[in-house]
């Protein structure tokens, strides 16, 4: 494995731990409210928390706080440098299907090949998502995805601490199913349903540093399209698209 993919996981791991730490010193506080849950570490809160800021003159939707949208600009800033490398570098969730793809490779789980036609319009699915969260929170005034949210499901640990079958089995059907089709399909909650990969893709439109084939020094193998975790076609593609996670990975296997 080339160095930039054993430096990308330990990256991941790092952000991984520092989330679950996070959780578990806000579920172990003696005293309510005086450590902040991960929903106040997620730049995702930024964008939908915006509209109530700017609706209210500062105020802000409940469990979010200005750290969202210090992380929201990172974001932003990040990603018109580098892409999405956010969602291959450093989101918890992404390592966690990530783990999961790593897992049904050594079980020889058969992958489920999404034809190239319906992968396109699936994608579509986390602009669906987005516009759907953005109408509910506005009109709740609360983070209404974060009774459904993998994300926030999974690292939260909520399960673990207060866990509540009754009130919260959406949100564990809908991780554990997140989850499971990742040992079928590799990374498709990111592919399909996550509304702030949504967003990602569309600022890395116009990031400075993006992946580039220099086609008169390819030599057509295709060897790159088979590690790319969110399925580009990155073989006959001059500017890769901007769905990619910035992994590294086709150029770590290329010739």
């Amino acid at each position: 494995m080339a160095w930039t993919q054993h430096t990308r996981h330990l990256v991941q791991l790092g952000f991984a731990l520092f989330i679950l730490i996070s959780s578990v010193i806000h579920h172990t506080a003696i005293e309510d409210a005086t450590t902040a849950s991960i929903d106040a570490l997620c730049p995702f809160g930024g964008i939908e928390t915006l509209q109530r800021w700017i609706a209210s003159a500062g105020q802000y939707v409940p469990k979010t706080h200005a750290s969202n949208f210090i992380l929201l600009a990172a974001l932003v800033v990040g990603t018109l440098v580098a892409g999405g490398a956010f969602c291959g570098w450093v989101c918890p969730f992404g390592a966690a299907q990530a783990l999961l793809a790593w897992v049904r490779r050594k079980l020889k789980i058969k992958e489920v090949v999404v034809p190239a036609k319906l992968d396109r319009i699936l994608r579509y699915g986390r602009f669906v998502t987005l516009a759907v969260i953005l109408f509910q929170t506005i009109t709740t005034i609360k983070l209404w995805f974060a009774d459904f949210d993998p994300y926030r499901t999974l690292f939260s640990l909520d399960w673990l601490y207060e866990f509540n079958w009754i009130a919260s089995w959406p949100a564990y059907l809908l991780t554990l199913g997140a989850l499971a089709a990742t040992l079928f399909v590799e990374r498709g909650f990111c592919r399909y349903a996550c509304p702030l990969g949504g967003v990602i893709s569309v600022l890395g439109r116009f990031s400075l540093f993006r992946i580039r084939r220099v086609a008169t020094a390819c030599k057509g193998c295709a060897v790159c399209d088979v590690p790319c975790p969110v399925k580009l076609n990155v073989a006959e593609a001059d500017v890769i698209s901007s769905n990619c996670i910035g992994c590294m990975a086709c150029v770590d296997s290329c010739p």
